[in-house]
């Protein structure tokens, strides 16, 4: 008896043990597809075969569809990695829409990608991810757009998936789609008053996500934050965002040490590209290896295997990081 009790801790102990590994790769979110040294060993290191590579925005201007800042590509750029090309489409695209025009979008948007994938002769994938904040009230125009695309590329079409949009699920829908990469960032607005991480807090993912294992769509795929920014507060209280700063950037004769993440500046200068008076303020948010670890253990419970897609690839944010 004694001996079968062993044994039953021996195999608990070593089932709690195994740490779930998942394949991951990146974003790219950049308009020039360039890496540099430190950016294409990160991404030659990855254990996943593709880059998520944003090809252009979509949005509405004065009734008309746009395509913003279409991606160039640099002629060094090389790599192994199958690029799967994402769209971003701004909610307001779909804000009434008519009927008639959800398929001169979706042709519109098949086309430019063909077309800069064989301009660039960038190694395509099957797939094509549509990245857009959809709403209730906006939702059978977008998932009525996502069937188009599908029937007119002829591809498997993906999509995004917002916190919210796990927790409203019957507010705003489920998308007509196998697969959803499930955004684990910008749990709150940088641009308010808050002492939240609002690029990830744990609590709020935790609570958006508390009933994932329910969602209709079984296939999930996890894109987690690696990236950083500086919030600036001025005499008004009024915010803006410089991206890429980190704590070791606040290093600075000129800054007043508030805490290990803010300063306030003592003295009038261009600091990180930006004019900034005395007196303003900057709080770093970045992310750090236990919570992504955090991150990870919680959405293991959740989902039974995926892969993850850090967002981005950029020195800035991979380098001296353990994937």
């Amino acid at each position: 008896m004694k001996i079968l009790q062993l044994l039953f801790v021996f195999l608990l102990l070593n089932s709690c043990s195994k740490v779930k590994t998942h394949p991951y790769s990146f974003y790219y979110w950049k308009t020039n597809l360039v890496l540099n040294e430190t950016e294409k060993k990160s991404l030659d290191e990855s254990t996943a075969p593709f880059l998520y590579t944003r090809f252009f925005d979509v949005d509405k201007v004065n009734g008309k569809f746009q395509p913003v800042a279409v991606i160039t590509k640099d002629k060094k750029f090389k790599t192994d990695k199958q690029i799967v090309p994402t769209v971003f489409i701004t909610n307001q695209t779909f804000l009434h829409i008519k009927k008639e025009e959800l398929h001169f979008l979706a042709e519109s948007i098949h086309q430019l990608i063909q077309k800069k994938a064989k301009d660039y002769q960038l190694k395509i994938n099957n797939e094509i991810q549509i990245d857009c904040d959809w709403t209730a009230g906006t939702k059978d125009d977008y998932f009525e757009f996502l069937k188009q695309l599908k029937k007119i590329s002829q591809k498997e079409i993906t999509c995004t998936l917002r916190l919210h949009q796990v927790k409203d699920k019957n507010l705003t829908g489920i998308p007509p789609v196998e697969k959803v990469y499930l955004m684990c960032y910008s749990t709150s607005s940088p641009l308010e008053n808050s002492d939240k991480n609002s690029i990830l807090d744990l609590n709020i993912m935790k609570s958006y996500l508390s009933k994932l294992e329910d969602y209709p769509i079984k296939k999930i795929e996890v894109a987690l934050p690696i990236y950083s920014w500086g919030i600036v507060t001025n005499h008004l209280g009024k915010h803006k965002l410089i991206n890429a700063l980190s704590a070791k950037d606040l290093d600075n004769p000129n800054f007043k040490k508030i805490s290990d993440t803010e300063i306030e500046i003592l003295k009038d200068g261009f600091y990180f590209g930006n004019f900034l008076n005395k007196g303003f303020k900057i709080k770093v948010e970045e992310i750090s290896q236990k919570q992504l670890d955090s991150a990870i253990e919680f959405l293991d419970k959740k989902i039974s295997s995926y892969n993850i897609i850090y967002y981005q690839l950029d020195s800035k944010f991979v380098e001296g990081r353990k994937f």
